[in-house]
């Protein structure tokens, strides 16, 4: 199975609203960034056991650690959780920066140095998600 399957398999296993929800937010940021790298983390590590929610991934960009060391890595990421959805923008320097400038006019968020997490679209503004995912993307790698 491609990723692309394992994506289309993974947004159609979820419960109605939940499912065109997370449809729409994958179409969102296609839509964004239209041709990405697409990555699908099924939340699993090395020996099969469960360690985080399964998630889509979408652009790359290069972790870089203190060690010198680096690995590749999605730039955007969407995950359901059981309350909702979580989005990760990952690669943005400023720990704060996503709360400071989209917080206030998201909606019904919580945001954090590299994630958004709300329950369902209508609890937030979708043009400022988009503004926020628009950010993650331009920031130099």
């Amino acid at each position: 199975m491609n990723v692309q399957e394992k994506i289309n398999e993974y947004i159609n296993s979820q419960v109605e609203p939940k499912r065109s929800e997370m449809n729409t937010l994958h179409l969102l940021i296609l839509q964004i960034i239209p041709t990405p790298k697409l990555w699908f983390l099924d939340g699993k590590d090395d020996n099969g056991k469960t360690v985080s929610n399964p998630n889509i991934g979408y652009g790359a960009y290069m972790i870089k650690y203190a060690d010198g060391t680096s690995r590749e890595f999605y730039q955007i990421g969407l995950s359901a959780n059981t309350t909702g959805f979580s989005f990760y923008i990952m690669g943005i320097k400023d720990k704060t920066y996503l709360a400071q400038t989209f917080g206030k006019e998201l909606g019904k968020a919580s945001v954090s140095g590299y994630c958004i997490k709300f329950k369902t679209l209508k609890d937030i503004n979708i043009h400022i998600l988009e503004e926020a995912i628009r950010y993650g993307v331009e920031q130099e790698q």
